[in-house]
């Protein structure tokens, strides 16, 4: 894919056209458009984007009849979806019914147990019987069963080894963060015998059908997790994970390590583990003893029944650092309800501790931060970090750069090691950034920014129509689908609505919107990192201020890590005008939204959930368990 603002390559109308097709999330600058399309573009700028130059009222253009304009014309962002999961279908047991023995195998790794007979009698009294099941595994049981006519967890008239493992493993799915219930399987009671060896026999195809079944959904679960992110927003973007599922099943039938073969299907990173660890602990702990109230605004010298609380907490939290600086206060103010001047010091601390801006305000974030996060709000958050850990690779490489949307922080990480961390700025509410993981491709230095067509539509194309020369003035060029540059004042914005067959980019510059360089990593939500003039957005706590891509604090040191070498020669690189370097290693990155994240020690954070998408996501597990339920 091209990207609008790589080097000098302009995006052809075609592209253009399949990229308003996605609905894509554009993305590049912040700012209003009187701020974001400014003049002047040889001083430095005062904010992100240099100031606009003097006004002037040119006679707006008529639009041309029939050339589709619109002043109501815009690009949208994705949208969320309602989830709607597959409904589950009976299984058709009728291509199981009874045929003379064949000569052969149809599956030539099958060999023909002892059993194989009672199978092939067991099999006729399927007919009535009803179980549900996902359509592939539906699909893959019967294809299963079709080319390996035998049993895999009966062995004589009593349930075996591997059956007894994974049921076992079935039952401990909660530790997983998965619901033992969409795994549940009636099992015959051990060791009994019937006077009608028919009946028994019929019970035990029958816990044979289901157990494979749901040792099936287990599998996927474990390693696809339980919904598919895609189905729920334009803003998830996770290429498929595909399972042989019949695999799944002549690999149990073949080995005695059950539970070895299914926890392998979970992912096999540190982080997952720690999450995992995480989620046992919460389930074993008591509910918060002291909850604050979340909304709490306090600054000094108003009074709130809540302060207490909040002092509480503080001081059973103090290490001798913070205690032999403030333990003296905290013991003496301890049940003060009125916030007191002297306590300022110590709230300030606290907050620049958890890595705040300490401005001494008592605010919800601050509350967030010292009181933390409810049992069951934080029961969500790592249940549903390990269900979107499952849409990752299960390893997730070595080095890697990976962005947590929520924490406003980029990482790149080497054999364990976190060499580097920065802040970072992401899409506003309106302008989300997405959920997906792509390669890092090249770095460009002293980049061209190719302004997105949302941004030329939305923002842009407004003021155009009564001021096509705007952009000449300001310093951004404008090409045509030819790549053929042409005058702004020249256009007839006027006729254009949301398609529009003219690129836009600015020239690098110190004003530049991306700053002095942008690491990419080719995708179709265009979305790359870069460095951007507006650093006072990095003081901020809520970081989701952009329209879409991941700004670094620290972008020298983040182009000196992927591409492997030092700040120095970054800066030196820098001198040299305009350039373009290629990452020669294969470094993934993450452009991630995890609510609770472990650290590299495996301790978990907790953020807040800025776009809200926990909850929907929340609503799709909810909506997949109910199409589970009842379970045959």
């Amino acid at each position: 894919m091209k990207f609008l603002g790589n080097k000098a390559t302009v995006m052809p109308l075609m592209a253009i056209t399949a990229t308003l097709a996605f609905g894509v999330p554009q993305a590049g600058a912040q700012g209003l458009f009187d701020m974001l399309f400014g003049g002047g573009v040889k001083h430095a700028p005062k904010g992100e984007f240099p100031p606009p130059p003097p006004k002037h009222k040119p006679k707006p253009k008529a639009p041309a009849s029939g050339g589709g304009g619109g002043g109501g014309a815009r690009i949208s962002s994705p949208s969320y979806y309602t989830y709607k999961a597959d409904r589950l279908v009976r299984v058709d047991f009728s291509a199981l019914a009874p045929t003379p023995e064949p000569a052969t195998p149809q599956d030539a790794a099958f060999v023909p147990s002892a059993t194989g007979a009672a199978f092939r009698e067991a099999v006729a009294s399927l007919g009535d019987y009803e179980l549900l099941a996902e359509p592939d595994i539906a699909k893959a049981l019967i294809a299963y069963y079709s080319a390996n006519p035998d049993f895999i967890w009966i062995s004589g008239t009593s349930l075996n080894s591997r059956a007894q493992d994974a049921v076992r493993v079935l039952g401990e799915a909660s530790s997983y963060g998965l619901t033992p219930a969409d795994y549940t399987v009636e099992v015959p009671a051990a060791g009994a015998s019937s006077a009608d060896a028919n009946a028994q026999l019929k019970e035990l195809v029958r816990f044979e059908m289901a157990l494979s079944a749901r040792v099936l959904r287990y599998a996927h679960d474990a390693q696809n997790g339980r919904v598919d992110p895609n189905r729920m927003t334009g803003y998830y973007d996770f290429p498929a994970k595909p399972l042989d599922l019949q695999g799944v099943l002549r690999t149990l039938a073949h080995t005695q390590q059950v539970r070895t073969y299914l926890e392998s299907r979970h992912p096999q990173n540190a982080e997952y583990q720690a999450l995992r660890v995480e989620l046992e602990s919460l389930q074993a702990s008591a509910e918060n003893e002291v909850v604050v109230d979340p909304k709490l605004l306090l600054k000094p010298g108003e009074t709130s029944p809540e302060l207490p609380k909040l002092l509480t907490l503080i001081a059973r939290n103090l290490d001798d650092e913070m205690g032999g600086a403030y333990g003296e206060i905290l013991s003496r103010l301890a049940t003060s309800e009125v916030y007191d001047p002297e306590l300022v010091p110590v709230i300030k601390a606290v907050q620049q501790k958890a890595g705040m801006k300490g401005d001494g305000v008592i605010g919800p974030r601050t509350v967030a931060t010292l009181a933390g996060t409810s049992k069951a709000d934080k029961l969500l958050k790592v249940e549903v970090a390990l269900e979107e850990l499952r849409w990752l690779p299960s390893d997730l490489g070595s080095p890697r750069v990976f962005i947590n949307q929520p924490a406003f922080t980029a990482s790149y990480i080497d054999n364990g090691e976190e060499k580097l961390k920065t802040r970072v700025v992401v899409g506003r509410t309106t302008n989300q950034t997405s959920f997906f993981y792509d390669q890092i491709k090249q770095v460009d230095f002293h980049p061209y920014w190719g302004v997105p067509q949302s941004i030329i539509v939305n923002e842009m194309l407004p003021r155009l129509r009564n001021d096509p020369g705007y952009l000449d003035r300001a310093g951004y060029e404008v090409t045509d689908s030819r790549g053929k540059r042409i005058p702004s004042s020249a256009v007839n914005w006027g006729a254009y609505g949301s398609n529009i067959p003219y690129s836009v980019r600015q020239q690098p510059s110190e004003a530049n919107a991306l700053g002095e360089l942008k690491i990419l990593f080719p995708n179709k939500h265009a979305i790359y990192m870069h460095d951007t003039p507006q650093k006072s957005f990095f003081q901020r706590d809520m970081r989701a201020l952009s329209h879409g891509c991941v700004r670094l604090q620290d972008p020298r040191g983040m182009a000196a890590a992927v591409l492997g070498t030092s700040v120095d020669y970054i800066a030196e690189k820098l001198k040299h005008g305009h350039a373009t370097e290629n990452v020669t290693r294969t470094i993934p990155v993450y452009v991630a939204y995890f609510t609770a994240w472990p650290d590299l020690s495996g301790k978990v954070e907790y953020f807040g959930d800025v776009y809200d998408r926990d909850s929907r996501l929340k609503q799709a597990l909810d909506a997949t368990e109910a199409v589970r339920s009842p379970l045959s």
